[in-house]
């Protein structure tokens, strides 16, 4: 199972989508909203309160 590039979430077999971008970086999403966030509108993860790689960072603990 990968994982969500943006919030870190795993994502089951069959779902999701794979980016590649034009340098052939690969990205993937686990939900439309996570794709909008870093694509569209350029937001990072770890300043993203709901995603995980920003609780890491804060050391805050998981819902």
């Amino acid at each position: 199972m990968v994982k969500c590039t943006f919030c870190g979430n795993e994502i089951r077999l069959g779902t999701g989508k794979m980016f590649v971008h034009l340098d052939g970086k690969v990205s993937y999403f686990c939900a439309s909203k996570c794709e909008k966030n870093q694509n569209k509108l350029g937001r990072k993860a770890i300043a993203t309160k709901w995603t995980k790689r920003y609780m890491k960072n804060r050391k805050v603990k998981e819902v």
